[in-house]
């Protein structure tokens, strides 16, 4: 495996108009489904495998895993703003972003516990985007001019270590672009709009491993103390609570 460091080089050395090239060729439009922003059940396509989420009782009608979009600390801050500039009314970080689910556990009083990397946007009682909405029986990013990389660029990925896939295993690939479960994919697409979502996948490309690599460098293993049991999440910022409070390193 190749160090983040090396990676990041291959990401920031990747050519806007060769990924655009693959975007072409596997061909995409959004169909505004909603797939992407909503929870699903385990076994539905590109769900994850059952109990690698935060979903309910794997014997239930409740079973569906939410909707998990990995999200960077600031992009927390300017869906935020984007929240309460559409909605006139104060939101705060628990509102855009929760812990990403990966890695916590259940504690006695049924409340996450433990040491988790990065966010994801926070979901509803549904397990769907906090942030999706539905008009004309379309869906509808309710901060779409704030929305992060990652929604931005689905279904696509690009195929470094280090970078986030989406859920699901890839069901297509040119080169290093990688396109997972959608059903926008091969569909005609402007070599504009190529170049566009091209420009958008590398630069989530870096940024994730820019992230990656901060998160490794400042991981603090005291900060569990100091969060007296409660969740730690690590992002290039250093250790937080869950509600985005930085864990004070004295």
């Amino acid at each position: 495996m190749e160090s983040l460091e090396a990676e990041l080089e291959r990401a920031r050395d990747l050519d806007v108009d060769e990924l655009a090239d693959a975007i072409e060729s596997i061909g995409f439009e959004c169909t505004r489904c909603g797939g992407c922003c909503t929870g699903y059940a385990p076994d539905e396509p590109g769900g994850a495998p059952e109990g690698d989420g935060a979903g309910g009782d794997s014997d239930g009608a409740d079973d569906r895993e939410p909707h998990t979009a990995t999200v960077f600390p600031d992009e927390v801050r300017e869906v935020t703003d984007a929240a309460e500039a559409a909605f006139g009314e104060s939101y705060d970080w628990r509102d855009a972003a929760r812990p990403m689910p990966f890695g916590l556990s259940e504690g006695d009083d049924g409340e996450p516990v433990g040491e988790t990397f990065e966010w994801a946007l926070a979901t509803d009682d549904c397990g769907d985007c906090t942030f999706y909405t539905e008009a004309d029986e379309q869906g509808a990013c309710t901060v779409h001019d704030a929305r992060p990389l990652i929604c931005q660029t689905y279904p696509f990925s690009v195929a470094l270590d280090g970078t986030s896939q989406p859920m699901g295993e890839a069901v297509d690939g040119e080169g290093v672009v990688r396109a997972h479960e959608c059903e926008g994919l091969g569909r005609d697409i402007s070599r504009e709009d190529a170049v566009e979502l091209a420009a958008a996948l590398k630069e989530r490309a870096v940024r994730e491993l820019e992230e990656a690599i901060g998160v490794r460098d400042g991981y603090d293993p005291t900060a569990a103390e100091r969060a007296d049991g409660d969740v730690v999440v690590f992002d290039s910022e250093g250790p937080k609570a869950a509600d985005g409070t930085p864990i004070d390193g004295n």
